[in-house]
């Protein structure tokens, strides 16, 4: 690319992103100038979702008019259940999608090892038995078959949103319905500083996960949208997965890299910032306001299944 078209295409993305944000102060109850210490607007007009540039109360009462209803699914197989999913489960009932009708899914290998937990009106708890796998790296990439499964088979009857999320996490503060969309990634906490250059994208020409460039590097461990885009990324990234297997290739992060080289081709309208799934080990950040979604801590070396 000339230097020319290079600066003209620059141009034209800072006029568009411009008139997006512009958009947004004035017209949606978004207030993006409130947050001028960081990115709030993608390059393709999506926003970038960060404490301090919505009115909770209006995106709930918007949503209760619309009768949203939200589908949320987690893995808890083999020792992940008993060391995280109770935890997971009662936090959730006290900070996701609080003014709205949520249906849980845990995907297990041992039901009958499922808390018993006290939900709330128009909450209601789902528990889908699938395979352990002797590898933990495939537990984490079959996944994406079991979700668009189940939203065949039960979500699309009575879910408007599906939002998928590791069990290895917490909430500590508002997820709300902010964070629906047709189609929602999240802005990893460990790379959103980072240069390009240091995204964890998959660099094996081989796999179908390859990516030379992208727009950011996602975390795979929250991500949803409206249930047919969900359904029609995890069928891909099924679909991919299943083609390097047959090539004897296997990603680098696994169904993350599927996720991310999907959400480069099929642009998000809507980007969580990291504030929605934070590590404290990370230390202070002075763009983060707030956490809302933490991880756990991780214990890999007794919680990993492997060969």
């Amino acid at each position: 690319m000339s230097r020319l078209k290079y600066k003209a295409k620059c141009v034209l993305t800072v006029a568009f992103c411009a008139f997006v944000l512009l958009f947004i102060a004035y017209f949606t109850p978004m207030s993006v100038r409130s947050r001028s210490d960081v990115q709030t607007c993608t390059d393709w007009g999506a926003p970038v979702i960060w404490d301090g540039m919505f009115d909770p109360d209006h995106y709930d009462q918007e949503h209760r008019k619309n009768h949203s209803s939200v589908s949320l699914t987690v893995f808890a197989v083999g020792r992940y259940l008993d060391a995280y999913l109770k935890a997971f489960l009662l936090s959730a009932e006290r900070h996701f999608m609080e003014a709205l009708p949520v249906t849980y899914y845990v995907f297990t290998d041992v039901p009958e090892r499922v808390p018993d937990i006290h939900l709330g009106p128009g909450r209601s708890l789902k528990v889908v038995r699938v395979q352990r796998h002797s590898r933990w790296q495939d537990i984490s990439m079959m996944r994406m078959r079991a979700i668009a499964d189940a939203i065949e088979s039960w979500i699309r009857h009575h879910s408007h949103y599906v939002f998928c999320f590791d069990v290895d996490q917490a909430f500590v503060g508002r997820f709300g319905s902010e964070a629906l969309g047709d189609s929602v990634a999240l802005l990893h906490a460990y790379y959103y500083h980072q240069p390009q250059s240091l995204y964890a994208y998959d660099r094996n020409p081989r796999s179908r996960a390859y990516m030379e460039t992208g727009d950011f590097y996602y975390h795979a461990a929250v991500f949803g949208g409206s249930w047919r885009t969900v359904k029609n990324m995890t069928e891909t990234c099924y679909q991919t997965i299943m083609k390097d297997k047959e090539n004897q290739v296997e990603a680098l992060w696994h169904d993350e890299s599927h996720l991310n080289k999907y959400l480069w081709l099929h642009k998000p309208s809507k980007v969580l910032s990291p504030e929605y799934c934070w590590d404290r080990n990370i230390g202070y950040r002075g763009d983060i306001h707030v956490a809302r979604l933490l991880w756990s801590e991780k214990k890999y070396g007794t919680l990993r299944v492997t060969e």
